[in-house]
């Protein structure tokens, strides 16, 4: 089984990220407990992922973190990491081909429509969204909120992150929703303390994990 844990899958936002870097960034929030890294970043083009990838992983060397790229195989191919597509990049039977057996591979889903079609023997994660507005991804579907966070994931053979407009306080419901994690941009990316952010959530996920019902700080 390819290992990943979604339970805090940080997205990173360049612009967001710009006042101390991407790297810097992705550093921290995996020392406050992050578990996944997607570079995401749609101006960049697949020299400019490879290079910021190989900047990444030598930032992450020794953690546990998965990185993932968004939304292009070569780049993630050259890298050696995973790959992210949306429902509009292409279709999950040609990433798969393109990325092998062993990669992992997550997809975008956003409506029921979509998570039915979902092929458990090419995708190896979900995310679903947006559950919640917001500003990180412009001209987004429409929000799902938390009962349709929950239907879709039902829907879906494979494990979910929930993403869009998610913060600390939204921890139980989504966790409570059946998926198995958050996936943040600006809750961690352009905070004063990326670290002490992602510190925030991961103590919430653990806390919820552990029966216990925590108030954000």
């Amino acid at each position: 089984m390819k290992p990943f844990d979604l339970s805090l899958y940080l997205v990173l936002d360049e612009a967001l990220c710009r006042p101390r870097g991407m790297a810097e960034t992705a550093r921290a929030a995996v020392a406050g407990g992050a578990t996944m890294v997607q570079l995401r970043d749609k101006h960049a083009g697949t020299a400019g992922l490879i290079s910021a990838g190989r900047e990444l992983q030598a930032t992450l060397a020794g953690s546990r973190a998965v990185l993932i790229i968004n939304d292009d195989p070569e780049a993630a191919r050259a890298l050696g990491v995973g790959l992210h597509i949306g429902q509009q990049d292409m279709q999950p039977r040609e990433a798969r081909a393109r990325m092998g057996p062993d990669a992992i591979l997550g997809l975008s889903v956003e409506t029921e429509a979509a998570a039915r079609r979902v092929d458990a023997s090419l995708v190896d994660y979900v995310g679903i969204g947006p559950v919640f507005p917001t500003s990180t991804k412009p001209g987004h579907m429409p929000p799902t909120g938390i009962e349709g966070l929950a239907r879709l994931v039902a829907l879906c053979p494979v494990p979910a992150v929930a993403i869009g407009g998610l913060k600390a306080g939204h921890v139980g419901a989504v966790l409570q929703s059946g998926a198995q994690g958050l996936a943040v941009v600006s809750a961690i990316c352009g905070t004063a303390s990326p670290e002490a952010a992602a510190r925030q959530i991961a103590a919430m996920i653990a806390a919820w994990r552990a029966g216990n019902v925590p108030t954000p700080a």
